[in-house]
């Protein structure tokens, strides 16, 4: 199978490249798909730059969909030919979500009506946006500001906000304000002068604000509008200035449940929501996996504005999997 993956650490277009590996076969516990969409993000370009060191080689992509081929010992709750969507065993495996085959470590039916490439887009903003919202308390009283929320991670977190009960105050720019608004949200412009911009709205006490946009200096202005407490503040992007700062990061919380699976339980629920047209996480493009490259570029930028997927069936020669 043709696979996209890294046998040395670096910069990822230096040390990325497509090649023919095995198609992997599941341990226990695992299955086996046929992948219809793979999802890219930072994440992956990180893992290329040395996070989370493992043998080598290594793949890239975790957010996966497609068809069940196989199943390892253990498993009960799938069959072949089962559409599935969840998340790629890159931690196991020599090859990950970008490639014809992949291992799948957490996986859920993907509910009828919900296309495979749209379900594709969900795992990893979603579980980032459910734990992180868990972090913070959220509840129907409560008012909480998310910076950066015309990123994929943003913008899951504003309508899981919302679906909650809450009050949400969203930063973004014009690519997604309109959308945003539509939703439910209030949205304010990023960048300098933002906690006047919120001031100015006079929307009461802001409880706590997450940070999901690519570092950019913004996190004293969200301590600002937190009334001045760092503790208030959490981000799963802007880890340096987090530690400067006071502010609270996702690798530093409490580690007994830093990994727990409250990030997994809320995806049956949000993947019907998907299918209804309730809950979406927009796209940027897709690539046959072929172009992988092109979408690398696009999302070393940072302004890729959506999510990015290949989709290896749209030129592996067995046609792109049907989906609907």
């Amino acid at each position: 199978m043709r696979t996209v993956r890294f046998h040395e650490n670096g910069e990822p277009a230096d040390v990325l490249r497509l090649e023919t590996a095995p198609v992997p076969e599941p341990g226990p516990d695992r299955i086996r798909i046929a992948v219809h969409a793979c999802g890219l993000a930072p994440a992956d370009w990180a893992l290329c730059r040395g996070l989370f060191p493992r043998t080598l080689p290594r793949g890239i992509g975790y957010d996966v969909s497609g068809t069940v081929e196989a199943v390892g010992a253990g498993v009960t709750d799938v069959a072949v030919g089962d559409r599935v969507f969840g998340t790629a065993d890159f931690a196991g495996q020599p090859s990950a979500g970008a490639a014809d085959r992949a291992v799948l470590d957490r996986w859920f039916a993907v509910p009828e009506g919900l296309d495979l490439t749209l379900a594709a887009t969900l795992p990893m903003a979603l579980s980032t946006a459910s734990w992180h919202l868990a972090r913070l308390g959220l509840t129907e009283d409560t008012t909480i500001l998310i910076n950066g929320a015309g990123t994929t991670i943003g913008y899951a977190a504003v309508q899981i906000a919302l679906i909650g009960g809450a009050r949400v105050i969203a930063t973004a720019g014009e690519t997604y304000a309109e959308r945003l608004r539509t939703l439910g949200a209030t949205v304010v412009g990023y960048g300098d002068g933002l906690a006047e911009r919120v001031k100015a709205l006079d929307a009461g006490r802001v409880d706590v604000a997450f940070d999901t946009a690519p570092p950019n200096g913004a996190l004293p202005q969200l301590i600002e509008i937190v009334d001045g407490d760092p503790q208030r503040v959490l981000t799963c992007s802007d880890l340096a200035a987090a530690a400067e700062l006071g502010v609270r990061d996702s690798f530093h919380e409490d580690p007994a449940i830093r990994t727990d699976e409250d990030r997994f339980t809320v995806f049956p629920e949000f993947a019907r929501l998907a299918a209804e047209g309730r809950f979406t996480v927009p796209i940027a493009g897709t690539f046959p996996l072929t172009d992988w490259r092109k979408a690398l570029d696009i999302s070393l930028t940072g302004h890729a504005h959506g999510k990015l997927l290949l989709l290896p069936g749209a030129d592996s020669g067995r046609g792109p999997t049907v989906s609907g």
